[in-house]
């Protein structure tokens, strides 16, 4: 390996890049759900959403006024809090054609809604009681970036007036409807036809009742047609999203398995043309006393050298990919151990199976043929 450093490079380059591209898929995910249960950790798992649903006779079935009230005299619930849809629309200017909506929804939001969301601002402020009475508006991330507003103090046309915009989001994704409407306080949307009814309820719950409250939330609402309410939990719909993301993993594994099949064979035939090359040296060990055994053990070791250099350096070069991936996307770097350990013992197996046959092919030859 020290006399063809070039050779020993170029054979363990096929092993570092299957190793590389291992290392890199089973890190990435692992990095991705580190920051996904960060995330759903500083959000709360404990949020769950009720929102309409249908009659027996197919019809959109309203949720009570009293939604709110009812639900929080349930024992383990911690928050509550509640949005409707109002039917208007929201654009920069009231030059803007009426169906150009850029798929903005406006809510009435009650005062404490950013609360139970755990939500923050990006700028300004949210609603409350006394700027929810006057034409004040609270811009969702996305709904802001649509109608081009960046600072708060502009003016939107809502429904058939202005409103200032009083602050926009940061986003949400535990609740990304919010993210793509604008919030006006419910006195407010009272004057554009909001008839009181909430289309979403968001509870918070304590962490160990949830499912508890879970099961009784549609009876609580509605007592009277508790299927007509439908009930969910966004963190699980948000995992179930992030790991429909990941679904790629197998065949990035499969093409780290190619890589490291190419490898395996590069590194098998750079030994039998080195067993080749190296017929004379072969004979004169036998000659001097060598056994078959030795010069077996000696080629099968080199083999598995290659093969190990490339499994170091393929290690290596995945945790640099993973690191940097991470980093751009403002992840924590998730190595599992066994990935890392994986990958060299990977890359050693294989130097041992694609140099068995060569070991075995020096072994095999006798000293007179060797020398001749």
């Amino acid at each position: 390996m020290r006399t063809r450093p070039l050779r020993a490079i170029l054979s363990a380059l096929g092993i570092g890049i299957g190793i590389a591209a291992m290392v890199a898929v089973v890190s990435i995910p692992a990095s991705s759900q580190r920051a996904l249960a960060e995330q759903l950790s500083a959000l709360g798992t404990n949020l769950l959403t009720a929102a309409p649903g249908q009659t027996i006779m197919g019809d959109d079935a309203p949720l009570p006024m009293t939604a709110v009230p009812m639900i929080a005299r349930i024992g383990p619930v911690t928050d509550v809090s509640a949005t409707g849809s109002v039917e208007t629309t929201v654009r920069r200017t009231d030059r803007i054609p009426e169906a150009e909506t850029s798929g903005i929804s406006v809510i009435a939001a009650r005062t404490d809604l950013l609360a139970v969301l755990r939500g923050t601002l990006h700028k300004g402020r949210f609603l409350d009681q006394v700027t929810e009475n006057f034409p004040t508006v609270v811009l969702g991330s996305v709904a802001a970036t649509r109608l081009g507003i960046d600072r708060v103090g502009g003016k939107v046309w809502l429904g058939n007036r202005w409103f200032t915009v009083a602050g926009i989001l940061d986003a949400m994704p535990l609740a990304p409807e919010i993210e793509r409407a604008a919030l006006i306080g419910a006195p407010a949307a009272a004057e554009l036809g909001f008839d009181g009814h909430p289309t979403t309820v968001y509870v918070r719950a304590t962490e160990a009742q949830v499912e508890d409250v879970r099961a009784v939330l549609a009876a609580t609402i509605n007592p009277e047609a508790p299927l007509e309410v439908k009930v969910s939990r966004p963190s699980e719909a948000l995992a179930a999203k992030r790991l429909t993301e990941t679904s790629f993993n197998a065949l990035f594994l499969g093409l780290g398995g190619v890589a490291l099949l190419v490898g395996g064979v590069g590194v098998a035939n750079t030994m039998v043309i080195s067993v080749l090359e190296r017929r004379r040296e072969i004979g004169l060990r036998r000659a001097l006393g060598a056994s078959r055994r030795q010069v077996r053990g000696q080629f099968l070791a080199e083999s598995v050298l290659l093969s190990l250099l490339g499994g170091i350096v393929g290690v290596l070069v995945g945790v640099g990919v993973t690191a940097g991936y991470a980093l751009t996307r403002d992840w924590p770097a998730v190595f599992p151990p066994a990935a890392l350990l994986g990958g060299v013992g990977v890359a050693a197996v294989v130097g041992a199976l694609a140099g068995a046959y060569p070991a075995m092919r020096a072994a095999r030859l006798s000293p007179t043929e060797a020398l001749a």
